[in-house]
């Protein structure tokens, strides 16, 4: 009998969708409707053609859904890192170098900076825990011989005053950005004042392999500041996005669950042989080029 579990799944999957977007009104709108296809189904035995209706409707408001680039973001998120490539010269737009005196309350601060591709001669993967060890936020950060960092990391773009959920991000809660900083910024944000567990492990890899990453960074945040794209807590997130972009330059690199429980990444990259063991989150300050 296909109506019982078609209900079932539409109220789970349905009324979840709902609530994320409506809040309780949603859910329980939902919820009538239902209760109504099971009463006509009690009474006649035809619950299913309802009950389809019911399936049809919550499906096409779904479908109806867009990412958009005008909301009223969060000012953390309220920019997404562009840049034009000129030869080996990189001009980039919006960074982000916020000052911050609490875990939300910044001096904010954008900035653009210019850096040579010749001049890039390392990278380091940096993972960020706050809660589950097995979760963990992903961030790249890319170094240069003048002592210049560029940070890129994919999040959520929050409007002002939405929290991250991690159920939102399975329904198109979210918008998809990337946010390019500086570490005095993003990794002092969380080593300082979010007091999260944050390691660095540098990726073992020669400046000719990193510079296509750093390019597909750059590409994908042109791409998503020209056309929103929504965020998704498994296909979507800061770690399967690197996956992508790393797996465009070398299909070699394969799928593992790592890639869903981030918090196991460096495990699997260091038996891989791509990164080094933890370094301190905080580096001293780059002394001045000569």
């Amino acid at each position: 009998m296909i109506f019982w579990p078609l209900l079932i799944g539409l109220g789970l999957l349905g009324g979840t969708a709902l609530w994320v977007h409506f809040g309780w009104r949603g859910a329980a709108g939902l919820g009538l409707a239902l209760a109504g296809c099971i009463g006509i189904w009690a009474v006649t035995d035809h619950g299913l053609a309802p009950l389809f209706a019911c399936l049809a409707a919550v499906a096409l408001w779904y479908l109806t859904l867009r990412p958009r680039l005008d909301r009223d973001w969060a000012p953390d998120v309220a920019r997404i890192v562009t840049g034009e490539v000129t030869g080996t010269q990189v001009a980039l737009h919006d960074l982000r170098a916020f000052r911050w005196t609490s875990t939300t309350e910044a001096s904010p601060h954008w900035i653009d900076m210019t850096v040579d591709l010749d001049q890039l001669c390392g990278a380091d993967m940096i993972t960020s825990v706050w809660g589950n060890p097995k979760i963990a936020h992903l961030l790249v950060s890319f170094a240069f011989t003048t002592g210049q960092r560029v940070v890129f990391s994919v999040e959520i773009r929050r409007e002002r005053g939405e929290e991250f959920s991690s159920i939102g991000g399975f329904f198109r809660q979210f918008e998809l950005a990337l946010i390019g900083a500086t570490e005095d910024d993003i990794v002092a944000l969380r080593t300082d004042h979010r007091h999260e567990d944050v390691r660095r492990y540098a990726l073992l890899l020669p400046p000719a392999q990193l510079r296509p990453v750093f390019l597909a960074y750059l590409a994908l945040g042109n791409r998503l500041a020209r056309r929103a794209r929504f965020y998704n807590t498994v296909t979507a997130n800061c770690t399967t996005v690197v996956w992508h972009l790393v797996r465009a330059i070398d299909p070699r690199f394969g799928w593992h669950r790592s890639l869903l429980l981030s918090g196991l990444l460096p495990e699997w990259l260091h038996g891989k042989g791509l990164i080094g063991p933890p370094e301190p989150a905080r580096l001293p300050p780059a002394d001045p080029p000569a």
